[in-house]
């Protein structure tokens, strides 16, 4: 049986019932939501006409979705984070920035060289999966921001606070990696574009999305709550639509002038925070963000089950297998578990860290974005790129609720 459109709309209103129930009734379970998400996409398959539903089908559709729903989490896990930024509050952020992500990169690409990829595909794979995932890990993130009188108290769950700051930044720090594959496809031998490469792609371009995060952050949080016009003081009007509209328009002036939009996106959500950090306005920007977040975010998942079942994972092969397996269950943990020694960590804290490298949109938006320099190994990108987030999405959603009560109980 073939869906058709009016049918679709009768499949979204179930998937948004489903959404809407699926968390509480799990909750005890550890099975989340994205796991149930995903079975309910490979299911859904079935019933609509799935081959027009995959992302070498649909390139476009699926980098533009993925997009918008990084963005809207990278605004979320933004506004969510009551750390004041500094370079000692985030010494862990820093550590998996710096160190766990390159080493990832490294690992990854070194690997699939071994296994016989070109190495401008061996990267771009590097690249595509390096980035941790501010969309599907919101079961061991920061779960909102603390308003009021105790705003100005620190995250006391350094685990929750790592993986949601790594999350917000490293999505736009992979960038420079991917454009550095393409690069490796398109221009050939390093030396032609390594110094371009390091001077714009890595180091100008992520300066302006800092720079736009800062500055447009800072105005609209000015305007936001210290207007001298109570019609410009949003605050004031409650208008929760103030976090949509910020999130496209910094992405927006940001891409216009070559920076980073991911990088500014998540900047401004913190300068933002940091204008007024108590106001109580930020917990109904955070909620709007995450209602919408959650609606494209199950969207994302049932036509990952959609394409699963029209045959995404069909080129497969026992390397790309390997090389998902062991970023997800080696690579991950250890460069993490390495990068974070040393810090105030507990070891219990630091394993749970390590291994919570959950991966999942980011990297379908990055393979949609660059696969059409990899015509022909993008088959088999997509299948390794799908079994590792699938991969991801079960170990770590089953993992999710028993490790963090350990912690919790640990702590208590």
């Amino acid at each position: 049986m073939t869906i058709n459109g009016d049918g679709l709309y009768l499949v979204a209103g179930l998937a948004l019932l489903l959404g809407a129930v699926l968390p509480r009734l799990l909750r005890r379970y550890a099975v989340s939501a994205p796991i149930a998400f995903l079975g309910a996409g490979l299911l859904l398959g079935f019933a609509v006409d799935h081959h027009r539903l995959t992302p070498i089908a649909e390139p476009g559709l699926t980098k533009h979705l993925a997009e918008l729903t990084i963005l809207v989490a990278l605004m979320g896990v933004g506004l969510a984070i009551d750390r004041p930024i500094g370079w000692r509050r985030w010494t862990v952020t820093w550590r998996l920035l710096l160190v766990a992500m390159p080493a990832c990169i490294a690992a990854i690409a070194g690997a699939g060289w071994l296994l016989g990829l070109a190495p401008a595909t061996a990267l771009l794979l590097g690249a595509v999966l390096a980035p941790t995932d501010p969309v599907l890990a919101s079961d061991v993130q920061v779960q909102g921001p603390t308003t009021g009188e105790g705003a100005e108290a620190e995250e006391d769950d350094e685990v929750r606070f790592a993986l949601t700051s790594e999350a917000g930044l490293n999505d736009g720090l992979a960038f420079p990696f991917v454009y550095a594959a393409v690069f490796a496809a398109t221009k050939g031998a390093l030396g032609g574009w390594a110094f371009e490469w390091f001077a714009w792609d890595l180091v100008g371009r992520t300066v302006i999305g800092v720079a736009v995060g800062v500055g447009v952050g800072w105005l609209l949080g000015k305007m936001t709550f210290d207007a001298p016009s109570r019609t410009f003081r949003l605050a004031d009007a409650r208008e929760p639509v103030l976090a949509l509209a910020m999130t496209l328009g910094v992405y927006g002036l940001a891409q216009v002038l070559h920076g980073y939009g991911f990088i500014a996106v998540f900047v401004a959500a913190l300068t933002l925070r940091a204008v007024e950090r108590s106001h109580d306005f930020h917990a109904e920007l955070h909620g709007f963000v995450e209602q919408l977040e959650h609606i494209l975010t199950w969207g994302i998942l049932l036509l990952l089950g959609v394409a699963i079942t029209a045959g995404l994972l069909a080129p497969l092969t026992w390397a790309g297998a390997a090389l998902g397996s062991l970023l997800v269950l080696v690579i991950r943990p250890v460069t993490a578990w390495v990068s974070l020694a040393r810090t105030p960590m507990r070891r219990s804290e630091r394993w749970v860290t390590a291994a919570f490298g959950v991966r999942g949109v980011g990297s379908v938006f990055y393979l949609a974005y660059a696969g059409a320099d990899f015509r022909t190994d993008l088959p088999w990108l997509w299948a390794t790129v799908g079994f590792t987030v699938v991969l991801s999405v079960v170990v770590h959603g089953v993992a999710a609720t028993p490790l963090m009560r350990m912690l919790e109980d640990r702590r208590s």
